[in-house]
């Protein structure tokens, strides 16, 4: 698989565009100087202990409270407690642990009054962004992430990842662990770190000390609410966790973000810095990539699939709905049930793509297309749940049920990516939406492929607004869409520039100038 990152700056936010050969899978828009990130490490101050929800308000600085459940303190909550406590008076004159002594667990069917108490000052992370109207969820459980491990303080457990399936590698990287990790710090090997050298780990377990010490040093001279430690840039993360020998290119527009991605992948992956390629064309990088007209057609309400079947997406707070239908898709020479397959599992690739690509997350409800085979529906489930598999939010999927429908949950960390697509009519000022104007002529093809090739018509005429009829046949003989269509077809598509036609409407007419009805 071709792996390519394309990176558009501006002075606002950074996005990111993940692109496998060529087909955009996940984008992500990061604000600049954004708070409040997942894996951000603050000093909070306890507002509310309710012991009703057996969860504390933490104020972290967020215009509403960052809430904290029992279940997420994290069997060391006394450990981290005690460690704020004595750091903020001067009795931790180190962010070393090897002379801290840890407190007992905490019981797992305990108290939250027990641990937390109103006006404490905790030190905490970022487990959820804020949600619509909610706050930020935290954890006391504190994590720092690198390239290949996951540093935990207050813990002494060595974990590595279960997708390394080599025992002898798995035995070496723990044994290695053993002997180079610091007292009073557990540690999680991860997946990419298998076959890597000592000396890789090793800088990458003291780059996530150093980071640990860096928040000792805030924690020592500042009171909440504060950010302590803020995760990696939106960036460099994803460039943490994805970056591996299908990656063949990252593409930046900034010369600021360009020289920082170049700086970071030399550190993590030496051998590939020659992969981040700075942009330097006229127009926007998105439109050099295909980017934006791959986002116009995704992140709508209405998403078309090549067969000419399509997915109608509904989003509410509690829950988001896919509808699936064959549109046009429908074969003559094919039974209704071999249809609905077809269709369904092609669609489910789109609905796993879809889920990735917008981030979504809580209750999702699949409406597939009625199937009546119990080996059909098993197929669709299994085509599903492979889609699903690099999906790397947590989530679960159920069998179809009897009304058809697959419902899954999807971990929910981040607000939903939305992107409007919907475009103001030129005509109405703004009245009424029109769909893309960058998909238009695709929306003309699609239909045009259906009239040739699933009603056999022959001498057809295309009518258009004049301005569109001149974008067909720009270009001229052998190169304008007109010419494409001829050789694709193997007929003539006549085209007429009609005035009285708004921008955004077309009509195709037989050899009698009947119009034609799709």
């Amino acid at each position: 698989m071709n792996q390519e990152l394309i990176i558009n700056s501006t002075p606002n936010e950074v996005v990111i565009a993940l692109l496998n050969d060529k087909r955009l899978v996940e984008l992500h828009r990061e604000k600049n100087n954004s708070q409040f990130a997942v894996g951000d490490i603050y000093l909070g101050k306890a507002k509310k202990v309710m012991t009703g929800l057996n969860a504390a308000f933490i104020d972290v600085g967020y215009e509403k409270d960052a809430f904290l459940h029992y279940l997420d303190l994290g069997p060391q909550a006394n450990s981290l407690i005690k460690y704020v406590e004595q750091v903020q008076a001067g009795k931790q004159n180190s962010s070393n642990l090897m002379y801290f002594k840890n407190e007992p667990d905490i019981k797992k069917d305990g108290k939250i009054n027990d641990i937390i108490k109103s006006g404490q000052n905790v030190l905490v992370q970022v487990a959820k962004e804020p949600i619509s109207a909610k706050g930020p969820r935290i954890t006391t459980e504190i994590s720092l992430a690198g390239r290949y491990l996951v540093l935990i303080p207050f813990a002494e457990k060595i974990s590595v990842s279960s997708k390394i399936r080599d025992n002898e590698e798995k035995r070496r990287l723990k044994d290695l662990m053993v002997s180079i990790k610091p007292k009073n710090f557990g540690v999680i090997v991860r997946t990419v770190a298998e076959n890597q050298t000592v000396a890789e780990l090793e800088n990458d377990l003291n780059d996530l000390i150093k980071r640990w010490d860096d928040c000792f040093k805030m924690l020592k001279t500042n009171q909440p609410p504060i950010r302590l430690l803020g995760e990696a840039d939106r960036t460099n993360v994803i460039l943490r966790d994805f970056l591996n020998s299908t990656f063949n290119a990252i593409h930046v527009s900034d010369p600021k973000v360009f020289d920082v991605l170049k700086s970071y992948v030399k550190t993590i992956a030496p051998d590939k810095v020659d992969i981040v390629k700075q942009y330097t064309g006229k127009i926007p990088i998105f439109d050099a990539y295909g980017i934006e007209k791959q986002i116009k057609s995704l992140f709508g309400k209405t998403v078309h699939m090549k067969s000419g079947a399509y997915l109608v997406i509904e989003h509410t707070e509690a829950l988001h709905v896919f509808d699936v239908n064959s549109g046009n898709r429908a074969k003559s020479d094919s039974s209704q049930e071999e249809n609905a397959l077809e269709v369904n599992l092609e669609a489910a690739v789109e609905v796993a793509r879809q889920l990735k690509l917008r981030d979504m997350g809580g209750i999702i409800v699949v409406d597939f297309i009625d199937m009546h085979s119990a080996d059909n529906k098993k197929l669709l489930f299994d085509r599903l749940k492979d889609e699903m598999k690099s999906d790397r939010a947590k989530h679960n999927i159920l069998p179809p049920s009897k009304f058809g429908l697959i419902q899954i949950t999807r971990q929910r960390l981040r607000p939903e990516v939305n992107v409007e697509v919907l475009e103001t009519c030129p005509s109405c000022n703004g009245t009424g939406k029109v769909q893309p104007s960058l998909l238009f002529v695709d929306q003309i093809e699609n239909a045009l492929r259906f009239i040739i090739k699933e009603q056999n018509q022959k001498s057809i005429t295309l009518q258009v607004h004049p301005y569109i009829a001149a974008f067909i046949t720009k270009g001229g003989f052998l190169r304008s869409k007109q010419y494409k269509w001829y050789f694709e077809h193997k007929q003539w598509i006549k085209l007429q520039g009609i005035s009285s036609l708004g921008f955004m409407e077309y009509k195709f007419l037989t050899k009698d100038l009947e119009e034609i009805v799709i």
